[in-house]
């Protein structure tokens, strides 16, 4: 059981605001899922993905220009991750929930599990910054990422080291909690209630496809040493872009957070709010940003309606804004990049001084 709890009954924020987001997709005949933008996005990306590892098996490059290759694949990937994998296992880049499994499963080619990463981020979802619970901001002891967390004295450098870092957590997903949460049955502290058969198979089947495809084949057709330096490049690349978004949504200094203890908690704001009062957005004005960013800097609106598509983020998102401002509620936004990426850091940094 959870020990804790949103305020019941009075949800008039996000009735309101459902209804306006409701009749604005009514009103223009719209569907809450992906849009032809979202399927062309798709195809280049999954497309660029495959030509880029076909260049790297079978072309002949300089040292410098195979590092380049192995950057620009890991920035495929990431914005595969948050373009289509994000979507999919939201159920919202299709209507067909055999379409949304299947383009899931886009997480378990990137060496990842969706199935395990699904209930990690239901978790972030629904008990967002509530230390305990939400998975994206477990007490690591390298990092203080929550007030409520035990401060170290290593934390006081927390905001020099981080981005480093940050370079590892999908190689760590792939060689150390997946397999954790998969043999515990645990993710954070709460249980996995049941694997099936089917997801029992995929989870070994993919992890020896990704082993095959990202090393085994790299290491016949180029070396070992070549093999190994090119995947971790990939991994780093990869895993501090998907870092670095999802940090800059929530881990600003502008966001509230809650803990979970051993004994029953209730929240004093109903889930909506509690959403609102913990997500950030940023740079919602830049156009380029937001085609490769797959609405995570619509952090707010995907947290409300995180069964709409991200391609109408930036059309929502004026009502979200608007139904804040009415009902005295905050509307964090970071103007730009560099604005919430200082604010990260800003917070870091504060939590990494002592109580």
């Amino acid at each position: 059981m959870i020990p804790i709890t949103f305020k019941a009954g009075d949800h008039t924020f996000f009735n309101a605001t459902k209804r306006s987001v409701d009749d604005y997709f009514d009103s223009r005949d719209l569907k809450k899922t992906g849009s032809s933008e979202l399927f062309m996005k798709t195809t280049f990306y999954i497309a660029s993905a495959f030509l880029v590892y076909y260049l790297l098996l079978f072309g002949h490059y300089a040292i410098l220009t195979q590092i380049l290759l192995c950057i620009l694949l890991g920035f495929v990937l990431a914005f595969i991750a948050i373009n289509v994998m994000h979507d999919a296992n939201h159920g919202s880049f299709s209507e067909s929930k055999r379409t949304n499994y299947i383009m899931g499963l886009t997480m378990n080619a990137l060496g990842s599990n969706a199935f395990i990463w699904k209930i990690r981020h239901n978790l972030h979802h629904t008990f967002t910054n509530v230390d305990g619970i939400d998975y994206d901001i477990a007490n690591w002891p390298l990092f203080r990422q929550a007030p409520t967390q035990s401060w170290k004295p290593i934390h006081r450098y927390q905001h020099l080291y981080m981005l480093p870092l940050y370079g590892f957590n999908t190689l760590e997903w792939l060689l150390v909690s997946d397999f954790v949460n998969y043999f515990t049955k645990r993710i954070a502290n709460i249980a996995i209630q049941k694997i099936s058969l089917q997801e029992h198979l995929i989870f070994w089947g993919s992890k020896a496809i990704c082993l095959l495809g990202y090393i085994l084949i790299p290491a016949w057709l180029l070396g070992w040493q070549n093999a190994l330096i090119g995947f971790f490049i990939v991994q780093f690349t990869m895993s501090f872009i998907l870092t670095v978004v999802f940090q800059l949504a929530h881990l600003v200094t502008n966001t509230s957070f809650e803990s979970a203890g051993l004994e029953p908690k209730q929240l004093e704001t109903d889930w909506a709010v509690h959403e609102v009062m913990t997500s950030s957005n940023f740079a919602t004005n830049n156009k380029l940003l937001n085609w490769f960013a797959g609405g995570l800097n619509f952090q707010i609106e995907h947290h409300l309606f995180p069964n709409i598509s991200h391609v109408h983020y930036p059309a929502i998102s004026e009502i979200v804004r608007k139904e804040c401002i009415r009902h005295d509620l905050p509307y964090h936004s970071y103007p730009t990049l560099s604005a919430a990426f200082t604010s990260h850091v800003q917070y870091m940094k504060k939590l990494g001084l002592p109580d």
